[in-house]
């Protein structure tokens, strides 16, 4: 190749790769709400970079009107048939399986990590979009979350309009029966999960049997590698107090730092400057009791998460 070819051919690729660049977190953020692992995000962002890079010789802008629409669908294609793998790894998992959490300092825009600006659902709505099937939850999230309207989803999906409406109509009913739509204040979201924390660490069953609903349930995914953890959901207030006031295994060193987790008021607990686990909380409507708990304590799945500042 000469000079001038190799340099003719490096122009459309320098350009291509800033317009993939520009729209990196978009991508990020539909792949992630349909896959809910970090690892498996980035990895279908680089097919998708592979697949935009080989598009028209290495010229992948020539002919493409929409850069945003072609990305947005070789994204959601090649996360369509990721599913498939995270799935069947989904049957061997060891215990309650949790989307992987994306977590920030409070009052923070940015953060080291992935891109955590991005729109993302809270960890436990992602948790119900798990049991739709990966067409109706590729809808909902372009639909819901970022706002596409059918008809542009029918491109990305290469489905008709009406498909697509029917879709999105199976997958709200499903969402909304599962997950009734009050989200509570944050100021109430804190003031809980600090007591909340309190209570736990401290060992404090009776101040958790108050906190608790009577028909708490906690999901504790640690992958069988931490405690503690439950080889099934475990519900009822009794049962969650045990289970969180067990001694034994956890961190010696335990530290709680409030953080933000999929952009709700949440909790980390430290071993040292090492995150231990990711605790989020669903409150009643009242907001005065916890009705569900979330903890990701797999080490696989912390590996995003900041360290703490020593």
């Amino acid at each position: 190749m000469t000079e001038t070819s190799a340099a003719g051919t490096a122009a459309p690729l320098d350009e291509a790769t800033g317009v993939f660049v520009d729209h990196r977190e978009l991508l990020f953020g539909v792949v992630y709400n349909m896959l809910g692992s970090v690892a498996d995000t980035e990895d279908v962002l680089q097919e998708t970079w592979l697949s935009w890079t080989a598009r028209g010789g290495g010229a992948p802008l020539a002919g493409v009107d929409s850069p945003r629409a072609y990305l947005v669908r070789v994204a959601v294609n090649h996360a369509l048939r990721r599913r498939a793998a995270v799935s069947r790894r989904r049957e061997t998992y060891v215990g309650p399986w949790l989307p992987e959490p994306l977590v920030t300092e409070e009052g923070a825009d940015t953060a080291d990590g992935p891109v955590l600006r991005s729109e993302s659902v809270s960890l436990a709505m992602l948790v119900v979009l798990e049991s739709l099937t990966p067409l109706e939850r590729a809808v909902f999230v372009l639909g819901e979350v970022f706002g596409y309207p059918h008809a542009e989803i029918a491109e990305v999906i290469d489905r008709s309009p009406a498909a697509v409406r029917q879709l999105a109509h199976r997958a709200r009913e499903h969402v909304h029966t599962r997950r009734p739509r009050y989200e509570a204040h944050p100021r109430v979201r804190r003031e809980a999960t600090e007591r909340f924390v309190r209570a736990a660490l401290g060992g404090d069953i009776a101040e958790l049997m108050e906190v608790l609903a009577p028909d708490v349930t906690a999901w504790t995914d640690a992958g069988g590698k931490r405690r503690p953890a439950a080889l099934r959901p475990v519900r009822g207030r009794d049962k969650v107090a045990r289970l969180l006031t067990n001694g034994r295994g956890g961190p010696r060193n335990p530290v709680w730092r409030h953080r933000r987790v999929n952009g709700d008021d949440a909790a980390v607990l430290f071993d040292g400057d090492a995150p231990y686990a990711v605790l989020v909380l669903d409150l009643t409507p009242e907001g005065d009791r916890v009705c569900g708990i979330y903890v990701v304590a797999n080490p696989d799945k912390l590996a995003h998460v900041p360290q703490e500042a020593v």
